[in-house]
């Protein structure tokens, strides 16, 4: 089992994250079970997201293929996993 370990994911690493799969902002809140403006939202830094709604998001960005890579030394990001 996975460890929940997104809720530091950063609004930079779901866009580029969202960029690396080509989905759109209305994918990504389909098949993360949110509502768009959430995804909006969270992107555009405008509110805060609950850690809920950001789990939600990172597990469906997993699911399709993003690995975050932690803070470590060189910044967050993101990358395509190898399948």
């Amino acid at each position: 089992r996975r460890q929940q370990k997104m809720l530091k994911m950063t609004p930079a690493q779901c866009r580029a994250g969202r960029a690396l799969l080509e989905l759109t902002q209305p994918m990504l809140a389909e098949a993360a079970g949110v509502g768009l403006s959430t995804i909006v939202d969270f992107e555009k830094k405008r509110r805060s997201v609950s850690d809920a709604a950001k789990q939600s998001i990172a597990t469906a960005l997993e699911a399709a293929g993003v690995e975050f890579i932690a803070e470590n030394g060189g910044g967050a990001g993101v990358r395509l996993s190898k399948k």
